[in-house]
């Protein structure tokens, strides 16, 4: 672990010191010419929205500095980025979408699309427990990115995650967002909409992020941390910690009981082409079923612009009193959403059943209802 007295200051947008080690460790499996694998998880930032090329992105723009820092290594890239996703479907997915490449950097970003709430400290500690704790022992580096139009992010909650486990975080509201407030840097010439950077802003991200890898390559050097020492594995949970087990259904991988919906088995293109593997109805009546172990239940959906599309109820232990309202009209205009609802919480843990239903339809129906997911959290989640 480096020392105490490299400062925060001593690296930009430095929120959490964290522990150095696997970062060091992976750092000099490249220098010896070892192949190394990064990956980076996140939402629509990650993804590259509004970067002209994917080469432009602030991920990739990161992976070049590994490139150029380590030639005599074969360096991997991951973009596990999907727009308009949460630590919550993180939490659900960073196992099919990334660790079963066993990396060996991950970068994790969910600042700007978790809220800043509890119930999403808990979905990010079950995130980071389940990467962190993988059995190829990844090097983390946990980055919140932020609104450029009011600084709002959810790095209050995160932060908390992140010094409860010794993780490195760098922040964009620590390094950008203080020359938009004092007027040095115009927040719409780095993103146009206030979220999402251009090509500039992707650039200014992607130098806070290898500022600081600069500095743990610089410690690296140091004769002074061949002494590292990463500490226990996983601390104790912060909270509940209800996430770190997930289980993400779709047709591929469940049989639930189906009364009109019907399962859509065309090709998926990459993680990215995210309404597959659903299932699809139309009718009012119609109905699917499924039978889970957990004590989380979320619901996956598509809420569509080509409206009016059906609405549809999802129940849980046949408590129609505290049903949810899956309502398949999207509001906005940028696009269909893959939407997900949290149906149930903290529930006892053991056998549940959740149960949707389409309840309205309408005469010019322009989309079908598009059920992409149910995911199941909690200890002992299956199906």
């Amino acid at each position: 672990m480096r020392k105490e007295e490299v400062c925060m200051q001593d690296v930009k947008g430095m929120l959490n010191i964290g522990n150095w080690h696997r970062l060091i460790e992976c750092m000099k499996k490249a220098k010896r010419g070892e192949r190394i694998v990064t990956g980076f998880l996140g939402g629509s930032i990650t993804q590259g929205s509004l970067s002209s090329l994917p080469e432009l992105c602030y991920a990739y723009l990161v992976y070049k500095w590994w490139k150029r820092k380590f030639p005599q290594s074969e360096i991997g890239f991951i973009n596990a980025g999907i727009g308009g996703t949460t630590s919550q479907f993180g939490a659900a997915r960073v196992e099919e979408h990334l660790l079963k490449y066993s990396p060996d950097f991950i970068l994790i970003e969910f600042a700007v699309n978790d809220d800043n709430t509890e119930f999403f400290e808990e979905t990010y500690e079950g995130l980071i427990r389940k990467t962190y704790g993988d059995k190829c022992r990844p090097a983390v580096l946990l980055m919140n990115n932020v609104r450029y139009d009011d600084g709002t992010n959810a790095e209050e909650q995160h932060v908390k995650v992140a010094r409860a486990y010794a993780l490195p975080m760098v922040s964009m509201k620590k390094a950008i967002w203080p020359k938009i407030l004092s007027g040095r840097l115009n927040g719409s010439s780095i993103s146009p909409d206030g979220l999402h950077p251009n090509d500039e802003g992707h650039r200014l991200v992607a130098r806070v992020v290898t500022a600081f890898l600069e500095k743990v390559y610089e410690e690296m050097e140091k004769e002074e941390t061949e002494g590292s020492f990463e500490g226990a594995l996983l601390p104790p949970p912060i909270t509940a910690n209800a996430y770190e087990n997930t289980i993400r259904y779709q047709n591929d991988n469940a049989r639930p009981k189906a009364e009109g919906f019907l399962a859509d088995l065309s090709p998926q293109n990459g993680i990215t082409d995210i309404f597959k593997k659903g299932w699809t109805a139309f009718r009012e009546g119609n109905k699917i079923k499924f039978e889970v172990d957990g004590t989380e239940i979320a619901v996956q959906y598509r809420k569509t612009v080509n409206k009016p599309a059906p609405v549809a109820r999802a129940v849980v232990d046949g408590k129609k009193e505290s049903a949810v309202i899956l309502d398949g009209n999207f509001d906005e205009d940028w696009g269909d959403c893959l939407y997900i609802d949290t149906i149930a919480r903290h529930m006892e843990a053991g056998r549940h059943t959740v149960e949707i239903e389409i309840i309205k339809t309408h005469e010019n129906e322009a989309a079908l209802f598009y059920l992409v997911s149910v995911i199941v959290s909690g200890p002992g989640s299956s199906m």
